[in-house]
């Protein structure tokens, strides 16, 4: 999704398929870091996103700046906070991508319950913050090296 004025589709805007690439080959690690942290806080610190810059990495996406954020641009995220506030962690996964001045919902259902998958991996959350965000560095960095 595009933020602010309708802009034409920009070249490098392939982060967003590769994004989508990452997260379909890695459903069950993410279905367990979504219900492991949903355990440690969870909606305290708000919505988990992956934040693209400098390199791929996960944060906290806070309700209120969603909310800022959506007022911004003329309520275009007004969907997306629906989603967020009919979030069900023990059966779905809801993230959001980061990307240079867009966003991008990852929302889906895994094949086995989140709290599921955590069992199944059988890793800490700090463990599978490390595997995911080293992947997510190795997978998504070739995107940048090959568009320059």
């Amino acid at each position: 999704m595009m933020l602010g004025i309708n802009k034409p589709q920009l070249p490098n805007n392939h982060w967003c398929n590769q994004l989508n690439r990452f997260v379909k080959n890695h459903q069950q690690e993410l279905a367990a870091l979504s219900w492991g942290l949903w355990l440690e806080n969870g909606n305290s610190q708000g919505t988990i996103g992956i934040d693209l810059q400098p390199q791929p990495h996960f944060v906290y996406c806070p309700q209120e700046h969603i909310e800022s954020l959506n007022h911004r641009v003329d309520n275009k995220l007004q969907e997306i906070l629906g989603i967020i506030d009919n979030y069900q962690p023990e059966l779905e996964v809801l993230m959001i991508g980061i990307g240079k001045e867009q966003i991008q919902l990852i929302y889906f259902q895994p094949e086995s319950t989140p709290p599921d998958c955590f069992q199944q991996i059988g890793k800490d959350v700090d463990s599978l913050l490390e595997l995911l965000e080293t992947a997510m560095k190795e997978k998504l960095q070739l995107t940048d090296t090959s568009s320059k």
